[in-house]
Order: C-alpha cells, then sequence, then structure tokens
C-alpha cells in the first residue's frame, strides 16, 4: 500500500496516467503532467512543436517523446538536490544519446543515457561521471533508480544495483523533462512515471522499485 505520498522527502511525483492534459484526438499532445506531491513542481509545454504524445487506451499513461523534434516538459519550478537524493523512473528507451532529466537553462546539468549501456551524469557543470550497465543494454521497457548516499551514487535496474558506482558532489539543478541546455540530447521513447526525492535510504529505494516494477 505504500505510495510516494507517505515520504516527507518526496520532490515531486509525476504519477502514471494521472494529472495528464493532452489535447485530445487526434493527436494527444501533452501540455501539462500534473506533480502529485504537495510542491506543484509541474511538468509543461507551451510550444505545440516540442509536445511529447500521450498514450490512448490501455496505453494511456505511457508518455512518448521524439527526438526529432526534441520534444520536452519543463517544470513550473526550480528543482534543485543539493544532498542526498533518489530518482525513479519507469521508461522504454528506443535510443542512447538522450537526456533524461536537466536544466535547460543552465550549462553543466544531467542525467543523460550517453549510449545504450552507459548513464553520464553532470553537475555544477564540473567532471562529468559515467555509470556502465553490468551487461546489457537500457534498451526496452525498464525501471530504474538512481541513488546518492553521501556523494556515492549507484544505479538499480530493473530492481538490481550495478556494479559501477561513481562520487560526484554538488547541486543537481532540474527544470525539464527530455533534453538539456538548450534543447540538446532529446530523449528518445517513452516514460511513464518519475518521482523525485531529497534523501535516500534502503527501505526508499525498495519502496521505489517496487512501485516501478508493478506499473
Amino acid at each position: 500500500n505504500w505510495t510516494p505520498l507517505a515520504e516527507p522527502t518526496l520532490v515531486g511525483w509525476w504519477r502514471h496516467a494521472t494529472g495528464i492534459t493532452d489535447s485530445g484526438s487526434p493527436n494527444y499532445q501533452v501540455e501539462k503532467w500534473d506533480d502529485q506531491s504537495t510542491n506543484n513542481n509541474h511538468f509543461r509545454q507551451s510550444a505545440l512543436s516540442e509536445r511529447p504524445v500521450n498514450g490512448t487506451g490501455a496505453s494511456n499513461g505511457i508518455i512518448t517523446f521524439d527526438a526529432s523534434n526534441s520534444e520536452n516538459l519543463d517544470t513550473t519550478s526550480q528543482i534543485s538536490l543539493a544532498d542526498d537524493f533518489t530518482i525513479g523512473v519507469k521508461l522504454n528507451l528506443a535510443s542512447g544519446g538522450g537526456v533524461l532529466l536537466a536544466d535547460n537553462t543552465t550549462n553543466g546539468e544531467f542525467f543523460r543515457f550517453f549510449s545504450t549501456s552507459v548513464i553520464r551524469i553532470k553537475i555544477d557543470n564540473a567532471t562529468a561521471i559515467d555509470i556502465s550497465k553490468d551487461s546489457g543494454t537500457f534498451l526496452g521497457e525498464s525501471y530504474m533508480v538512481l541513488t546518492r548516499v553521501s556523494d556515492v551514487i549507484t544505479l538499480y535496474w530493473n530492481g538490481v544495483a550495478q556494479a559501477d558506482t561513481e562520487t560526484l558532489s554538488g547541486t543537481a539543478d532540474i527544470d525539464n523533462l527530455g533534453v538539456r541546455k538548450t534543447d540538446t540530447n532529446p530523449y528518445d521513447g517513452t516514460i511513464e512515471e518519475v518521482q523525485i526525492y531529497s534523501s535516500s535510504s534502503a527501505t526508499l529505494t525498495a519502496d521505489v522499485n517496487t512501485r516501478l516494477s508493478s506499473l
């Protein structure tokens, strides 16, 4: 029965098939995706040409980002993660190279699928760190959790902690889902849910993994 609302350090929860405003038939372009936390960090896109597409019927809540159109969603307020954090996402990556979360107004702030087997993270425009998947690729329907505990970042892929951990300090700034400054390295694939917390613990990591695995 756990939900992200049970966690007091919840920063934002963009819940699967919840709070999505789209244009309706025939294009179903996403105008807004409401944050289900109390922080009102809503995702939105005012530019018609850059709006991702919401699925219909059984696919409602599966939002498709077309990299050829640099489709993305901005936050209505700045998110800054200065210390420990937990980020959980249900996704289906179609190709490597794209940005998941980033700052589209400040250089050097991003979480990027640098390739189909490496996630690159850059904070405060300092030297980036790369986290490699143990084996295989990130492609296909999956869920991921990234945690930072005392500056050590760990990647969990489909519930499994990957061996490659890296150390990175600083304040991670996020104001966009899908691109980094300016509209660069667009994400290619679908996203169903995003959760962000300003803390990390073994219990929280397990709860986030369990929820994402059930979607």
